[in-house]
C-alpha cells in the first residue's frame, strides 16, 4: 500500500509541476506550484519522514508561497499572450522527455530494489525534532540569521518597487 501511495504522489506532483509551466496566468501557476509541495510533502510522508513532510508544508507551500503570491498579486501580472508554435523546440522537448522516460523505465525494470517493499527509515528512539533544532541553533545558527534577514529585505524591497506614484 505505501509503495502505491507514493506513486500515486509522484504522478500528483509531476503533473501539477506540469501547470506550473504550461498554465499561463501567474496566480494559477504559483497555486500549482502549492499543490506540487503538497503531493512532496505527502512523499516524504510515505518514506518515513514526517518532520521533513511537515516542514515542507509549513515552509514551503505555506510562507513561501503565501509570499510568491502577495508578490504576484501586488505587482498585477498579467496573463502570458500565446505565441506562435515553435516546431523545432517541440520536438527537442518531445525527444529529451522520451529519452528520460525511456532511461527511467530501464532503471525501474533493471534494478531489483523496486520490487520489494522498503522497511521504515524512523527510529522511534531519536527525535528528528531534536537533531534538527540541535544542527540548525548550533552549527547554522548565522546562515538561518542572515536568510531570515535577505528574506524581510527583498519583502521591502517588492514592496517599494510596486509603490504607484502620485501623480
Amino acid at each position: 500500500m505505501q509503495l502505491i501511495l507514493f506513486w500515486i504522489f509522484a504522478i500528483l506532483m509531476l503533473a501539477f509541476g506540469l501547470g506550473v509551466v504550461v498554465l499561463r496566468n501567474p496566480v494559477s501557476s504559483a497555486l500549482s506550484l502549492v499543490m506540487s509541495f503538497v503531493a512532496l510533502a505527502a512523499l516524504f510522508v510515505t518514506l518515513d519522514a514526517f518532520f521533513i513532510g511537515v516542514i515542507q508544508i509549513l515552509v514551503y507551500a505555506g510562507a513561501v508561497m503565501v509570499l510568491f503570491l502577495f508578490i504576484i498579486m501586488l505587482l498585477d501580472l498579467r496573463s502570458e499572450q500565446t505565441r506562435r508554435l515553435n516546431l523545432a523546440a517541440w520536438t527537442g522537448g518531445g525527444l529529451v522527455i522520451a529519452g528520460f522516460v525511456g532511461l527511467l523505465i530501464k532503471v525501474i525494470f533493471t534494478l531489483p530494489g523496486f520490487n520489494f517493499e522498503k522497511p521504515p527509515i524512523s527510529h522511534p528512539e531519536i527525535s528528528d525534532v531534536a537533531m534538527v533544532g540541535l544542527a540548525l541553533f548550533s552549527k547554522f545558527n548565522l546562515p538561518f540569521q542572515i536568510i531570515g534577514v535577505l528574506l524581510l529585505v527583498a519583502t521591502v524591497g517588492v514592496v517599494l518597487l510596486s509603490k504607484k506614484e502620485l501623480k
